[in-house]
């Protein structure tokens, strides 16, 4: 007898917190276990859009887009200033105008300095932690970051800020972080980086990528914070990595057993986006690792 075929559908949403047009993605019942997914630069929740359907059975999922990426929509007379700061804040309105109480996390790249943040200010609320090359420690700063590392050095500096721009914002650049260190390049759907890409080109919006590479040197200085969360929560985490990640490298998967000795560490052969070539087992050991939450 054949089983029947589950399936659990994805809404596609706008809300209003903080001033700001969140768009975000839900998927399962709201009386289980809630999973905040928390995308990177320079995707948006659409990179969750096959590890959704994979856990919906199990948890509440969502994901929102944060301003400057995806289909969230910043009013201008909003008058945002983008910084780590503020998208922790949306963040932070978003989750209370949902009414989200506990949650678990999965972080991916600025999703971590993001989320955690938002554990920093709601310790409680959190239950358990994913980091899926989501960094909080020096060790996991990779030889990549050395022309950001320069812009910091000297932010007023337009050449500077010109080579990130020229190095990172366009197709080629967003093209070789979905593919640079992939075994099978061919498992990678073109539309990923096709779309993050087009997102990048509307009016401004280099800009508020610029400012936030800018302000990322700030994250830098919260990983002490972000390290005594951990070391103090000590929260079941599953640490899953993909080891040829140019920008977030596998010391920095590694240092997250120094805080939290129970953390499991898993390096994936696999570059910065590992949910585009590694999605089922990720959502295996989710499901191994966090499926005993309550919600």
């Amino acid at each position: 007898m054949t089983s029947p075929i589950v399936h659990i559908p994805v809404r596609h949403q706008f809300v209003d917190a903080d001033g700001v047009r969140v768009f975000y993605r839900e998927a399962g019942d709201p009386a289980a276990p809630t999973l905040l997914l928390v995308h990177g630069f320079p995707s948006s929740s659409h990179q969750f859009r096959e590890l959704i359907p994979l856990l919906a059975d199990m948890f509440h999922i969502v994901a929102p887009d944060l301003p400057g990426f995806g289909f969230t929509e910043v009013p201008a007379e909003r008058e945002y200033r983008y910084s780590f700061d503020a998208l922790a804040l949306t963040l932070d309105a978003f989750v209370e105008k949902l009414g989200l109480q506990r949650y678990a996390l999965y972080v991916f790249d600025y999703g971590a300095p993001t989320a955690l943040r938002l554990a920093l200010a709601h310790p409680d609320r959190v239950t358990g932690l994913i980091s899926q090359n989501g960094n909080a420690y020096l060790e996991g700063l990779g030889d990549a970051w050395q022309p950001i590392r320069d812009y910091w050095a000297e932010p007023g500096n337009p050449e500077r800020r010109q080579v990130v721009n020229d190095a990172v914002l366009n197709l080629a650049g967003t093209r070789w972080q979905y593919l640079h260190g992939v075994k099978d390049v061919e498992r990678v759907a073109p539309e990923s980086y096709y779309l993050d890409a087009l997102l990048l080109e509307r009016p401004g919006n280099k800009d508020i990528q610029l400012d936030l590479f800018l302000d990322y040197a700030n994250n830098l200085k919260l990983y002490p914070a972000f390290q005594a969360f951990l070391r103090d929560t000590r929260l079941p985490t599953l640490v899953i990595w993909g080891a040829h990640d140019p920008f977030f490298i596998p010391p920095g998967a590694e240092a997250f057993k120094r805080d939290n000795p129970g953390a499991i560490v898993e390096l994936l052969d696999t570059g910065h986006f590992a949910l585009e070539t590694h999605v089922d087992h990720i959502a295996r050991r989710i499901r191994d690792v966090l499926g005993s939450i309550q919600a």
